[in-house]
């Protein structure tokens, strides 16, 4: 198993598990998330493969990607109030359901972490769904810990 950055050919693979986290998503949110669709289209991925700012890893057998890690690089300016920030946002990650328990997701998030600190980033961000009880645990098993908490009121 190696990590690498994605290419061209994972597009299929990517837009497939992609669809595996939606439907995690819509399961856990239908108020939030629409079941049957997709993040992005295959056509937002060879986008956002093509930017060096949205990096794109992942997790690949020999034969296929199993698992992938979306990450943006993002620059916060010095304001009043703010210090200057580098953050590698690990914006997404999955392992493909047949493949999960061998580890490949502590793989992905370790390799991730390393483009984190050979770009110089401050530090390495992530959201996670409250409704996602496994992803909370694992990245809390990973060392990391609440920057901030988004809450709500549902009004309607």
């Amino acid at each position: 198993m190696i990590i690498r950055s994605a290419t061209e050919k994972d597009v299929e693979r990517l837009y497939l598990m992609l669809q595996q986290v939606q439907a995690l998503h819509a399961d856990g949110r239908p108020d939030i998330f629409k079941a049957g669709t997709n993040k992005y289209d295959r056509d937002a991925i060879r986008q956002i493969l093509q930017n060096p700012k949205t990096p794109v890893f992942v997790a690949d057998n020999g034969q296929m990607a199993v698992g992938y890690a979306f990450c943006a690089i993002k620059e916060q300016k010095e304001s009043e109030n703010l210090r200057p920030l580098k953050t590698y946002y690990l914006e997404d990650l999955c392992v493909d359901k047949d493949f999960r328990g061998a580890g490949l997701g502590t793989k992905l998030y370790n390799h991730v972490l390393a483009e984190c600190k050979k770009e110089g980033c401050y530090h390495l961000t992530l959201n996670v769904w409250h409704l996602n009880e496994s992803a909370v645990k694992f990245y809390e098993k990973l060392g990391m810990k609440p920057l901030k908490t988004t809450m709500e009121t549902i009004v309607k």
